[in-house]
């Protein structure tokens, strides 16, 4: 069984938008195929009306140990030179390049710090 937000993240829409359309809390492999083998109109219209400019899900993964998660990403988000988990040291990380400053950048999913490197 899978849960209604894999069902999304797999479908490539909004977990507001799988509960909108009543798909249920917990479906089977099984059923989700079917759902992409024979997508139902509100998914067909949702697919045709994307414009491709931001996706939906995006993968987070940690630079230092790999841990990655799923997470809708924010029009705020800067583009990231580094992503680490929030108890990772920013020891653990290279150096930024000359003539770049470093900013880190809070609550970026559940538990990861966005780090920018940017001339100043």
């Amino acid at each position: 069984m899978i849960t209604r937000r894999i069902a999304a993240l797999r479908l490539d829409i909004p977990i507001e938008m799988a509960q909108r359309h009543e798909l249920p809390s917990r479906m089977s492999e099984a059923e989700l195929a079917e759902i992409e083998r024979n997508p139902p109109v509100w998914l067909v219209q949702s697919r045709a009306n994307r414009t491709g400019k931001k996706p939906v899900w995006v993968e987070l993964r940690c630079d230092v140990c790999g841990f990655s998660e799923a997470a809708r990403p924010k029009k705020w988000w800067p583009a990231f030179t580094y992503l680490t988990c929030d108890y990772h040291g920013s020891e653990e990380l290279p150096d930024a390049a000359a003539g770049l400053s470093r900013t880190e950048v809070d609550g970026i999913g559940n538990a990861f710090i966005g780090i920018v490197d940017e001339a100043p």
